[in-house]
This record gives C-alpha cells, structure tokens and sequence, in this order.
C-alpha cells in the first residue's frame, strides 16, 4: 500500500477558529519533525499566473539550443540565466561526487533591490541580473507574475510555520521582508542514451533555504525522498497542490526539531518514461541577505554556529556548480 502524503489546506488554517488553528499548526509541525515534505492546497494562486510561466517556460525549452544558449549564465557560478545540460551536480552539495545532472533549467532572482544595499557579494550574487530570453514572446511578465505570487505565498506559508513553531505570526517577517528568492524552471529532456553510472535527473541533494515551493508536472513521477532507512519514498503530483519542503537554514533556525530531508529526480524506470520530457517550477525561499540564523528553541543548546543567510546560501550553491 502506498504511503499517504500529507495535505494541508492553506486558506482553511487562515481562517480557522483558534481550536481548528491550533490542531493544524500541531500536525505541520509533526510534518516537518518527520520528513519535512507536504502539500499545500486552497492555496489561492491565480491558474492563470500559473499557466501563463508553465506554457511559456516550456515554450523556451522547446527553443532551439542556439537561441537558449543567448539567454545562459555567463559564466560558472552566476546564479540567473540558462544552465544547460552538464552544468550541475547537485549531489556535490553533499560532497558527494556525480556525474552532471540530467536537466536543463533557467533561474531568476529577485525583481527589485533593497534601498541603500552595498554589499558586493549580494549584488554580484542574489541581485545579479536575470540574463532573460528573447523568445518566447511574453515570457519575462509571466516569470515575474509567477515570482511574485509564489514571494506571497512564502509569506503566508512562513506565518504557518511560525504558528507551528508556537511562535508569534510574524515573528518570521523581520527576516523575510528583502527575500532573496529564486525562482527555477527544471526541464529533464527525453532519455535517448542510457545515463551514466551515478547520474541522475537530480542528484541527492536538501535545498539550502527555510523552505522551496515546487510545482511538478501533473501524473509525473520520479521526484522521491529519503526515508530515514535509506530506502527512496516516490511522491506523488498532488492535483491543485504544490509540494512543500523545507530547506537547510529551517533546520537550523529550529536547532533540527524539523528536518531538511535529502531527495532527488530519480530516472525513468521504463522505455515509454524515458522518451517523455518532464518539467517543474521550483521557488527556493531564502531568508534576507544579512538574515541572522540561529536556533530559535527555547531551553536548548544550539547545534550549529549563526550563519547569514546570503553567505551561507552562495557557498552552497557555488559548490554545485560544473565548471
């Protein structure tokens, strides 16, 4: 029998009694105590905004390399732009050698600046510019349309987080109020030549930040989750829903009462899977650059150093990167 994947409908905690609340807030929190993964429906984005970037997003895909590679990072390590085939090893994260991921994907960052910021490395890093495509048409205002419904939903989802954490509504919200997000669109293209020992559509890897909110293709698969055995959880599109998961720094800000479970894009097990293309929205929410990280549970001896947020978030993602 299948493992149930745990729901939680967002507009119904928002407008719950204090009782109803409370219980929802308890079971998120025995959600991320466990495997840090869940659904989020009644979630309120526009299927317009979320149609508008998925059609358009696999339109670029679907460009001719020559005219993707225009819009590409220019070089190893800037964050924004297209990252073709063999440009990242996620497992690497890890520290743990893999052939190239099997993916293609375009990344923006934040669609303004914070006033008065001079620090070099979040401008040369999070506020690097989107290096945008020319084509298709219409592109750049859906990217941004979609980026600004998923900071939202962040937001609101952070207010849920610190109702599970026995925390004040926005006590999250000094952190979060200059996000440096971002914003990924993943396509893993047919498989016409078997993949090399080791590699995968995405390696082993946990996100880097409080939380990601992935859109998967609908009837997908291959997205699993590790289970505290090792063994691999398959989990499944949830119609109308996005795929929550927290991210390292969540981990930390809550001295591992929640965990950032490890997972990855598994192959296609079968020859039909294998020739089918499969695509993805990832929004990795990531605290203020000078966010300070530091366990917020009461009575406990914190496990970890304090870290800044951008820092922390540019020496992962730069060690992930092929050069």
């Amino acid at each position: 029998m299948p493992e149930l994947f745990p729901i939680v409908a967002l507009r119904a905690f928002e407008t719950a009694n204090k009782a109803n609340r409370k219980l929802m807030a308890e079971e998120v929190d025995r959600i991320c105590r466990s495997s840090g993964f869940l659904a989020i429906t009644d979630h309120g984005v526009s299927q317009e905004v979320i149609d508008g970037a998925w059609t358009r997003a696999k339109a670029f895909f679907d460009e001719p390399v020559e005219l993707k590679q225009q819009a590409r990072a220019p070089f190893p390590g800037y964050p924004y732009g297209y990252l073709g085939p063999n440009s990242e090893a996620l497992a690497a994260s890890r520290g743990v050698a893999t052939p190239p991921d099997l993916k293609e994907s375009f990344n923006g960052g934040p669609l303004s600046k914070p006033p008065g910021l001079t620090d070099k490395d979040a401008l040369s890093f999070c506020y690097a510019d989107t290096i945008w495509p020319k084509a298709p048409t219409g592109f750049r205002p859906a990217w941004e349309a979609y980026y600004r419904a998923m900071e939202d939903l962040a937001s609101r989802i952070m207010v849920l987080f610190a109702a599970a954490l026995s925390l004040r509504d926005d006590y999250f919200a000094p952190f979060i109020d200059h996000p440096i997000s971002a914003l990924r669109a993943l396509n893993y293209p047919e498989q016409t030549v078997a993949p090399q020992p080791g590699q995968l559509r995405a390696g082993a890897h946990s996100d880097y930040g409080s939380l990601t909110i992935l859109l998967p293709q609908a009837g997908s698969k291959g997205l699993q989750i590790e289970r505290p055995d090792k063994s691999w959880m398959d989990v499944p599109p949830v119609p109308g829903a996005f795929i929550i998961n927290i991210g390292d720094l969540m981990a930390r800000w809550t001295n591992d009462r929640w965990v950032s479970t490890v997972h990855r894009v598994a192959n296609p097990t079968n020859p039909e899977e294998a020739r089918a293309r499969r695509q993805s929205f990832a929004f990795f929410h990531q605290p203020n650059w000078f966010a300070e990280i530091t366990s917020l549970i009461a009575g406990e001896k914190p496990k970890y150093e304090p870290v800044l947020s951008g820092p922390y978030l540019m020496g992962k993602f730069k060690s992930t990167v092929k050069a």
